[in-house]
C-alpha cells in the first residue's frame, strides 16, 4: 500500500505528456468506421468521453496492416488515414483531454474472410471466423510487422496524437507469440520464453526508435490468458520485466483474456449467448447458440477484479502501471491509486456514461449504473454502444 496515495484527479505525468488526471478510456473496440477510416461518429464518440471527464481517451482498435483488422471495417493505419485521427484528436484536444491510438495486428483473431487476407499466426491453426487456416507468419512478416508498428506509431504522432497502446494482449498476434499453446515454432520467435517474448520487445524497441520522446508509449499486456497451456501470470511478469529492462515503454496497462479463447475471462459479469448469436447469419447463429456456453462463459464480477493478479506486477516493477478492470466509482478508483498503480482503466461503465469521471469528482460518492451485462460486447459487429441507455 501507498502511505500518502494521490488523488485520482490530480494531473499525472505519462512519459514526455501530463495529463489533467489519472483516469484513462481504455480501449473498446467502437464500431463505428464502416470505411475503415475515421468517421464522424467516431469523432463525436471520442469527444462526449473526452468532456465527460477521463484524462486520455483510446482510439480502438488501429491495425498496423490490413490483414491485421479484426474485419475489414476497422481502421488500419495508412496515410489516408492521417486526416481523419487529426480532426478526432483536435475534438479531444479542445475538451482538455489526450488521445491515444492503440495500435496492434489482431493475428489469429483476424477474420480472414472479412479481410479477404490471410490471418497470420506464430503457427498454423484452424480459423473458425474465416473457416480457413491460419497461416505460420515467416521472419520476413514479423520483420515487416515490426516496422509497420513503428510506422504507424508516426503515423499517430504527425496526426497530433499524445500517446500509442501497442496491443500485446488477448492473443491478438503479438500475445499469441507470447503463449506457449499457440506458439509451437521451433525457431528463434518459438520455445523458451525469451524467444515468444522476442515479437513483443521488437514491436515496442521498434516504436520507441521511431517516435523516441514526441509521444507516450504504452502497452496493453496479458497477466494471464485465462486458458490451459495458455501464458501465465509468471511468465507475463518476466516479459514486463525485460520490457522495462528494455526501456521501450512509458507506462503498462494490465489486461487478461483470449478473444480467440475465452473473451469473457476479461469481461466479468454476464455472458450474453443469446445476443452474440443473434448478429451472425445462419448457419453461424445455430451454430452459437449450441456450443457459444462454452466460449461465451460466465465469470462473476466485482469491482477491481484484475487487482489480485496485478499487485504482484506493482511490487515487482518500477514502470508505470495501469489497473484495469471493475473500475466504477471513487472507492475502486482510490483503491487503485492506495495499492501503487498510477493510472486507472475505465471501459464499459464510459459506454454506458461518457460524463460518469466528472460526476464522480464532483460527488465522490457517485457509482456507475452499469450492471456488468455485457450485452454491449455484441453490439461491436455494428456499433457499440450500452443496449441499455441506446
Amino acid at each position: 500500500m501507498t502511505a500518502n496515495p494521490p488523488d485520482v484527479f490530480t494531473p499525472a505525468k505519462l512519459g514526455p505528456i501530463t495529463l489533467r488526471n489519472r483516469l484513462i478510456k481504455a480501449a473498446t473496440f467502437e464500431g463505428r468506421t464502416p470505411e475503415a477510416l475515421v468517421s464522424d461518429d467516431l469523432v463525436e464518440f471520442h469527444r462526449r468521453t473526452a468532456a465527460g471527464g477521463v484524462a486520455m481517451t483510446t482510439v480502438a482498435y488501429c491495425a498496423v496492416a490490413p490483414e491485421g483488422r479484426t474485419t475489414r471495417r476497422q481502421i488500419w493505419m495508412r496515410p489516408e488515414a492521417v486526416p481523419g485521427l487529426r480532426r478526432l484528436a483536435e475534438a479531444v484536444h479542445a475538451e482538455g483531454a489526450a488521445v491515444s491510438a492503440q495500435i496492434g495486428h489482431a493475428g489469429p483473431v483476424a477474420n480472414p474472410a472479412s479481410n479477404r487476407l490471410p490471418a497470420l499466426g506464430p503457427s498454423r491453426r484452424f480459423n473458425p471466423l474465416g473457416m480457413t487456416m491460419t497461416r505460420a507468419a515467416t521472419v520476413a512478416d514479423l520483420d515487416r510487422i515490426v516496422r509497420a508498428h513503428a510506422d504507424a506509431a508516426l503515423l499517430a504522432a504527425e496526426a497530433g496524437f499524445d500517446a500509442v497502446e501497442i496491443h500485446l494482449g488477448h492473443n491478438y498476434l503479438i500475445s499469441s507469440f507470447l503463449s506457449p499453446r499457440l506458439n509451437r515454432r521451433d525457431d528463434s520467435y518459438g520455445g523458451s520464453l525469451a524467444n515468444r517474448a522476442r515479437l513483443a520487445r521488437e514491436a515496442a524497441r521498434a516504436v520507441r526508435d521511431a517516435v523516441g520522446g514526441r509521444i507516450a508509449i504504452l502497452a496493453k499486456l496479458n497477466m494471464d490468458d485465462g486458458v490451459r497451456g495458455g501464458l501465465v501470470p509468471e511468465e507475463s511478469l518476466q516479459v514486463a520485466a525485460w520490457l522495462e529492462e528494455d526501456g521501450s515503454l512509458d507506462a503498462v496497462e494490465l489486461t487478461a483474456g483470449s478473444s480467440l479463447l475465452n473473451p469473457m475471462y476479461l469481461f466479468r459479469g454476464g455472458a450474453p449467448v443469446k445476443e452474440f448469436a443473434a448478429v451472425f447469419p445462419q448457419p453461424q447463429r445455430l451454430g452459437v447458440r449450441l456450443v457459444g456456453g462454452r466460449l461465451i462463459r460466465a465469470y462473476p464480477y466485482r469491482d477491481a477484479y484484475l487487482l489480485d493478479d496485478a499487485r504482484a506486477f506493482r511490487a515487482a516493477l518500477r514502470t508505470p502501471l495501469v489497473l484495469l478492470g471493475g473500475i466504477t466509482g471513487a472507492e475502486s478508483m482510490d483503491l487503485a491509486m492506495r495499492e501503487g498503480f498510477e493510472f486507472a482503466a475505465m471501459g464499459r461503465a464510459l459506454l454506458m456514461e461518457p460524463g460518469l469521471p466528472e460526476r464522480i469528482r464532483r460527488d465522490r460518492a457517485a457509482v456507475s449504473a452499469c450492471v456488468h451485462c455485457n450485452r454491449c460486447m455484441p453490439t461491436t459487429y455494428r456499433r457499440t454502444h450500452c443496449v441499455l441507455v441506446e
